[in-house]
């Protein structure tokens, strides 16, 4: 069985795989900051399952950089280059390492994987990936890198198998943190998310886009710390309607909460032309995420703005939250697909045990 780890600053989920079936799962929050290895005990406890009959361990990182763009298993190596990815992503390495050195120091022998949200955006061309900056800023690591990648590559999984994946696909991943994916042919070619997961679409607390020269004002005025707990915490969907979740901005019926309402959709809409012109076309939009899954009124209002493109969903099916939204006359598929990461990260750390094992054995048969 395979333990499935997502760690967070103060929480801790986890879910255990018997193969591609979710057999248990735990959740703990309000955890301290020297508290992670008692609560991944605990969440152990809850799951009920033995550490003795747990084959491997692996964990969601979140920035894997420019050389980690593949799961894999940790090594110190990989410690350390997920420890030089911290500058790139502080709020959440931090953690990913904690949930790493947790389970060790529970089962020191037990096997660990890491697998990458930034990794299924490797395929992205230079030319969509570098910012227009002088080499030595580059060399820095100053790049787009995109996140979501997990979600994204399940989706295209389940899709392949289904035999349902499209040429040219408009994937997006919304909830709390909200990104688009183009993908032709199952590989990502652009997103909307950049250095880090602050960059594109409104979201629950994050800006998303916005100018640099902004960005500074704010450090001047307040301090960088200040600044950034701005455009991380206190921004998006929060800063604009009161609200970081849907539901109570839909609920709460002000003129502040249906501009952020908007806003949301007109950036989404925005977002999506440029992705569709990276594709020079669009086969199918596909929902996934808290809010791609489940609010239909957004939806309505990015198809709606897609209409330009063919797009013409089946308000009724939209309504009753259906996984087919597309109508008759729609030149593009129309699907809602739910998030499946965890299973992802179990079936890619499988498949890379299962090729140590091959090459185990093939270096003993030389």
């Amino acid at each position: 069985m395979w333990l499935i780890v997502n760690a967070g600053s103060s929480s801790l989920k986890l879910k255990v795989f018997d193969g591609e079936q979710e057999v248990a799962k735990a959740s703990i929050t309000e955890i301290g900051p020297d508290g992670h290895r008692a609560a991944m005990a605990e969440g152990l406890a809850q799951a009920g399952v033995p550490l003795d009959r747990l084959t491997a361990a692996a964990h969601r990182v979140v920035h894997g950089g420019a050389g980690l763009t593949s799961t894999c298993r940790v090594t110190p190596s990989v410690l350390q280059q997920i420890q030089d990815c911290i500058p790139l992503a502080p709020l959440h390495n931090p953690a990913n390492l904690v949930g790493i050195q947790s389970v060790a120091a529970l089962a020191s022998n037990l096997p660990q994987y890491a697998a990458f949200d930034t990794a299924f955006h490797a395929t992205n061309p230079q030319v969509a990936v570098t910012y227009a900056l002088p080499k030595e800023e580059r060399d820095r690591g100053l790049r787009r890198y995109g996140f979501h990648g997990i979600s994204y590559a399940a989706l295209v999984r389940i899709l392949q198998r289904r035999g349902d994946l499209p040429e040219r696909l408009l994937a997006c991943h919304l909830g709390n943190g909200c990104s688009i994916a183009a993908i032709v042919n199952g590989r990502s070619v652009a997103t909307t998310m950049g250095y880090s997961p602050l960059d594109g679409l409104t979201m629950g607390t994050r800006s998303g886009s916005i100018d640099g020269n902004a960005v500074l004002r704010l450090a001047e005025l307040h301090g960088i710390e200040k600044a950034g707990r701005i455009l991380n915490c206190e921004s998006g969907l929060l800063g604009l309607g009161g609200h970081s979740d849907l539901r109570a901005l839909h609920a709460a019926g002000t003129p502040e909460a249906r501009f952020a309402l908007d806003h949301f959709a007109y950036w989404a809409v925005r977002h999506a032309g440029s992705l569709v012109a990276t594709m020079g076309g669009l086969d199918a939009v596909v929902f996934t995420g808290g809010i791609g899954e489940n609010d239909p009124w957004m939806r309505k209002e990015i198809l709606s703005g897609l209409a330009y493109l063919g797009v013409s969903p089946d308000l009724a099916a939209n309504a009753r939250n259906e996984t087919t939204l597309h109508d008759t006359t729609s030149r593009v598929v129309i699907l809602v697909v739910p998030a499946d990461e965890e299973r992802q990260i179990a079936l890619e750390a499988q498949a890379v045990m299962s090729g140590e094992a091959q090459a185990l054995k093939a270096g003993e048969g030389a």
